[in-house]
């Protein structure tokens, strides 16, 4: 990159045009602090479509990409840090536009060997009722392309499939129909493409949903998740998979539904995992002995161009 990253401006990309913009807010405000608590030159920027100017008035080398959903962790953003040549956080202009396409990071997991839960894709204008699915309710209706949930119902009844389904369109023109895995929640942490550690979310609500994710004392944390060493071994492993299929780099974080006979189902690559007081890779991170200061000098420090 020729000029150390410590003695670079680095701009903090946070808050966004997605659903998710006020958890990106939080994700970038602890990272700005963190980053001028270490002594960097960092400035937070609240993400328009003025995005360009902002980056050269603020005379910014460098970007810490802490945007949640689209126009920011889909890959649009990353296009742009790459045509501006700013060395960037997190994984590329590709890996970032699948991992957020759930139906072809779907696609790409199955191709991989990875479990993946039976599904249908609806486009808008398609009809479907529930017994014209090849599998049984309950079934999870989500948008394709959301994250932290925005969207997700779990439909255990056919007369409920419809509001479902018009929900998840609101929020995109692609929507899937999941068959539902009864599971534990499980994600894993990967950092400079290693898995770190696995935890356990045991949510208060009937899913991980956006009020567990994001409200203090919605869902009960459990780290390392509990199971066999052979078997959490083979998680981290899984995680590492999902994470280098999709082309990611630097970090992520990888959620999958562990049934009781340990059958893995990989749900969702997120590349930009929140970085939050709640949030599930710091924790990890801390599981790991990696501080949350260090944890961002470690993601700053693989800030390059992807292409």
């Amino acid at each position: 990159m020729g000029k150390n990253i410590k003695n670079m401006r680095v701009g903090v990309l946070m808050g966004g045009l997605s659903a998710e913009r006020e958890v990106s807010l939080k994700s970038g405000a602890g990272v700005l602090k963190a980053l001028v608590d270490a002594g960097y030159d960092a400035v937070g920027i609240d993400v328009g479509r003025d995005l360009a100017a902002r980056l050269v008035a603020e005379q910014v080398e460098a970007a810490f990409i802490c945007l949640h959903g689209r126009y920011g962790e889909d890959g649009s953003v990353q296009g742009l840090l790459e045509l501006m040549g700013i060395p960037y956080t997190g994984s590329g202009v590709l890996a970032s536009a699948l991992a957020m396409d759930k139906i072809f990071a779907k696609k790409i997991f199955a191709a991989s060997g990875l479990t993946i839960t039976p599904y249908v894709v609806l486009r808008q204008g398609d009809k479907v009722t529930a017994d014209a699915l090849p599998f049984p309710l309950p079934v999870v209706v989500k948008p394709s392309r959301e994250g932290s949930s925005v969207g997700v119902s779990i439909v255990k009844s056919a007369k409920d499939l419809q509001q479902a389904i018009d929900e998840a369109f609101s929020y995109d023109r692609e929507i899937l129909l999941e068959q539902y895995v009864k599971g534990r929640e499980i994600q894993v942490g990967i950092l400079d493409g290693k898995g770190i550690g696995a935890i356990e979310i045991v949510p208060k609500n009937e899913f991980y949903d956006f009020e567990a994710k994001y409200t203090d004392g919605m869902a009960t944390h459990i780290l390392p998740a509990p199971m066999p060493a052979e078997q959490y071994a083979s998680l981290l492993k899984a995680g590492e998979k999902a994470h280098a299929c999709l082309g990611c780099s630097g970090y992520s974080r990888v959620d999958f539904i562990v049934t009781p006979d340990f059958n893995q189902y990989i749900l969702e690559v997120n590349t930009l995992p929140g970085m939050t007081a709640l949030s599930l890779l710091p924790e990890i991170a801390q599981g790991a002995g990696i501080s949350f200061t260090e944890l961002v000098e470690r993601i700053i420090f693989s800030a390059a161009l992807k292409i």
